[in-house]
């Protein structure tokens, strides 16, 4: 016979998602939705004191996501499927927002650095994306290029010069995260730009802009006028 609790916290599980069918998540606190979350690999236990703990003590629900794997299993108990479950989320995030940008078959100047936002998100080490165009200024290639570590990352420029010549491409795009949440472009972030653009240059491919992103924000070296002796022709 089930217990009153059960039945209880049964109950609270129906109205959240009965809620959430109807309202999305707009009208849930970040406890609710991380309890709700949880529901999926925790499905005989009240989830709702362990999300108030997991976010007393990370601050939000992403962070909680970003959590140290090792930490969440040992000091909040979670099983590896609820880890999983939380490592999970900004990766879904990025490939549905990418999904839904990349429908655009031209390369649009105007949305690229939200573009190359979204190829980041849930990523915590340095890493290296890169956009390729045809004469026609469509999109023939698009993909992380390199991983780094927390601080830095090797740009990859053999790699660049190999993937523009096997494309065939006439201009390209790149980006790399300071995952410091710290826009400003560093001098070897400058200096490196400048290799990169002669290189591809000598190949016949013209580097149109250097991306530097964050968590939330993007900064074009073009655009901010920090690299302006670097765009030169």
């Amino acid at each position: 016979m089930a217990s009153s609790g059960g039945n209880e916290h049964n109950g609270r599980r129906q109205r959240q998602k009965e809620k959430f069918l109807k309202n999305s998540f707009d009208v849930f606190e970040q406890h609710e939705v991380l309890e709700m979350l949880l529901y999926y690999a925790i499905p005989r236990r009240d989830t709702n004191p362990l999300a108030h703990r997991l976010l007393e003590r990370y601050g939000t629900f992403g962070r909680v996501c970003d959590a140290p794997f090792d930490e969440l299993e040992r000091d909040f108990g979670l099983s590896k499927n609820a880890v999983v479950l939380l490592k999970m989320q900004p990766q879904l995030a990025r490939i549905y927002t990418e999904s839904k940008i990349n429908d655009k078959n031209f390369i649009d100047t105007e949305t690229l650095g939200e573009v190359f936002r979204c190829k980041f998100i849930g990523r915590n080490s340095e890493a290296v994306a890169m956009i390729l165009g045809d004469a026609r200024g469509r999109v023939i290639f698009s993909d992380m290029i390199a991983y780094g570590s927390l601080n830095s990352t090797e740009m990859p420029i053999r790699k660049m010069v190999d993937l523009a010549i096997r494309h065939n491409a006439k201009t390209a795009y790149i980006a790399h995260n300071h995952p410091s949440g710290s826009l400003l472009p560093s001098k070897q972030d400058l200096d490196t730009t400048m290799i990169i653009y002669d290189t591809l240059y000598n190949v016949g491919v013209k580097l149109m802009d250097h991306y530097i992103v964050t968590d939330t924000k993007y900064l074009s070296l073009k655009e901010s006028g920090m690299g302006d002796h670097i765009f030169l022709y």
